[in-house]
């Protein structure tokens, strides 16, 4: 009897601890999740220089990935305008130029490059994008600011 409640307890422990795993990676940033991690990300930059923000961003473990919401960096001038720096959910991108990606009829980086350009420096941009966890195409909005010679953005799926 002894030996089937300490079964019975590791399978609800481990239910438990995989429960909550599971709900960590169903999680849906939000708005004000976006904004505080960019926040991060652009004070990570600052003082930790550009290439170990990119490593740490680019990290699919690292602390720049929660749930939905992930860090990306792209080049604002130069041969680096349009370039992904960092990608925290799709390492594909990264040293790519996507100026020209096309996202149901909205060109993202171009609007992200826009926004971050203005006297503002920063602002939401919406539009349709691949949820890496649902694996739906799915309504976007991506916060974006820029921070020296590049851009950081982190979206909230709707």
């Amino acid at each position: 009897m002894k030996h089937l409640f300490r079964m019975l307890f590791a399978a609800l422990f481990a239910l438990t601890v995989g429960g909550s795993a599971q709900a960590q990676s169903d999680h849906r940033g939000t708005a004000d999740e976006a904004v505080a991690m960019v926040k991060k990300a652009a004070a990570y930059l600052e003082k930790n220089g550009r290439a170990k923000a990119i490593a740490a961003f680019n990290d699919p473990k690292g602390e720049f990935i929660n749930g939905d919401l992930y860090v990306f960096m792209f080049g604002m001038t130069g041969d680096e305008r349009g370039v992904a720096l960092a990608h925290g959910q799709n390492p594909k991108m990264v040293n790519k130029n996507l100026t020209e990606l096309n996202a149901g009829g909205v060109y993202p980086i171009k609007e992200f490059l826009k926004l971050a350009g203005s006297p503002a420096g920063k602002g939401w941009v919406s539009y349709k994008w691949p949820n890496s966890i649902s694996k739906n195409l799915e309504d976007k909005s991506t916060y974006v600011e820029k921070v020296g010679d590049v851009l950081i953005g982190v979206g909230i799926y709707k």
